[in-house]
């Protein structure tokens, strides 16, 4: 048997930390970005005998399912993870939740563990594993921590529990909302063509379909729903696609919204920076006017179709979201195989600047735009560290240790994705200040890049 444990102090009461992992998407929340997890069955509750089963990638398609059952649940103390199947020849966890005091706590890990094979399993696996543990459990333990601590920092943080409707629930965005929302304690109702849970609210929005009652409670929205931008070539047809899906996805959900008996007090919709001109020569904030370019044409109609909400005195909230840095998808998770392999370098030029921002602060931000009613109108989602391409581009590398000195030219990138595509996107030179954030006291969790791309990657310390 091999012995893991990592002991983290956080600075909230006990009965809290062990209320956030029994909470439902626990498990969620604390699998790293990096790792390719699919949970098959969550149990209700962490309670003696329960079971939790879940898929792992291990090479390619080849994926292995591993079941654990909890045992030894003690209120106040913790509980243990017994593996019934899965990777290990034997596995054991206990976590364990200590008072310090009333206002702090410990979380302390222990795994007992041993590998297949015996003695070449150790031999050939053993540094393996043990390297995964150490950047899978500071991850938990860093996420844990900042979500507690942050959570006890907020103003009205107890406040009682919503039913948050959530378009788009399925995308990397989305489905890192919810989980991040169940863990606060609220209830997520998703929207969806193709309803797979009881309290799903089926859509269509190209005809006009939303099956969402009247007599619907619904106390927030969050509006995420709309046409991948980046994915394909941007035809006439794909731009038409676009465009559609903002005015009439957004349209339909706020005049729905706005009949019900009820209405909500709040709809978050997103938005995109693009809204702005690119290639200002100082930082813009809210205050500055709209761009001219497709995109700029996008975010507008995203926008003004909300005003169905804004009539019926619903608070809305457009959300300028920048490139979204996140393993698990998006931009990031495009370019990290590149990157690994050392086969990656700046974009063009290298001197455009990029708006970039956390996974973890656009769930965060979007939770706070639902609660606090100081969040209103157009706010730019967007980290304050400006950066340009070349500078991504080192950080990047750097942080995964590898070279980056292939550089993409301006005009390869015009020819694979069409000039206007390219200008728009990769090429774009897009320098956003977060001004409303600021004046609202934000505290971002990541403001840095380096920082963000250390943490959401396990190369932190």
């Amino acid at each position: 048997m091999q012995p893991f444990h990592k002991t983290t102090r956080i600075d909230v009461p006990a009965a809290e930390l062990e209320w956030w992992h029994f909470r439902p998407g626990a498990f969620q929340r604390l699998t790293p970005p990096w790792e390719r997890v699919e949970v098959v069955a969550e149990p209700g509750e962490i309670s003696d005998g329960a079971r939790a089963v879940i898929k792992t990638k291990v090479i390619g398609p080849i994926s292995a399912e591993w079941i654990a059952e909890h045992k030894d649940c003690i209120s106040g103390k913790g509980f243990t993870d017994v593996q019934l199947k899965g990777p290990f020849a034997q596995w054991t966890h206990v976590h364990t939740f200590s008072a310090i005091d009333e206002t702090s706590c410990t979380l302390d890990d222990s795994i007992d563990y041993r590998l297949p094979l015996g003695f070449l399993g150790k031999l050939f696996g053993g540094g393996f594993v043990r390297t995964k543990l150490d950047r899978t459990f500071r991850y938990r333990h860093a996420v844990t921590k900042m979500d507690l601590e942050r959570k006890a920092s907020e103003p009205g943080a107890d406040n009682e529990a919503m039913t948050v409707l959530v378009t788009g629930a399925t995308g990397m965005v989305g489905s890192a909302l919810e989980t991040y929302l169940r863990m606060r304690g609220h209830r997520v109702r998703r929207v969806t063509r193709k309803p797979t849970r009881p309290d799903d609210v089926r859509w269509d929005p190209g005809n006009g379909e939303f099956n969402l009652p009247r007599d619907a409670t619904i106390d927030a929205v969050v509006h995420l729903a709309g046409e991948n931008v980046a994915g394909g070539r941007w035809s006439d047809a794909r731009r038409q696609r676009i465009l559609e899906s903002r005015r009439q996805g957004t349209r339909l959900l706020c005049e729905t919204i706005a009949k019900l008996d009820r209405p909500p007090r709040v709809v978050v919709s997103a938005s995109g920076v693009n809204y702005y001109e690119a290639g200002t020569k100082v930082p813009v904030d809210e205050s500055a006017p709209r761009g001219t370019g497709f995109l700029s044409d996008v975010c507008e109609v995203w926008e003004s179709s909300t005003s169905a909400a804004e009539a019926a005195g619903i608070r809305t909230v457009h959300l300028r979201i920048g490139v979204i840095l996140s393993p698990a998808g998006g931009a990031l998770a495009k370019m990290l195989p590149a990157f690994q392999f050392g086969a990656a370098g700046r974009l063009g030029a290298g001197t455009q600047r990029m708006a970039w921002i956390s996974l973890d602060d656009v769930i965060d931000i979007i939770h706070r735009a639902t609660q606090d009613e100081r969040y209103t109108g157009a706010i730019n989602a967007v980290a304050p560290d400006i950066i340009t391409n070349s500078e991504f581009t080192r950080t990047l590398a750097e942080t995964l240790h590898r070279p980056a000195i292939l550089p993409v030219p301006a005009i390869a990138l015009q020819l694979a994705l069409g000039e206007q595509m390219a200008n728009e996107t990769l090429l774009a030179d897009l320098a956003i200040a977060p001004g409303k954030l600021r004046t609202l006291g934000y505290p971002f969790r990541f403001p840095k890049l380096g920082r963000a791309l250390a943490f959401m990657l396990g190369r932190s310390d």
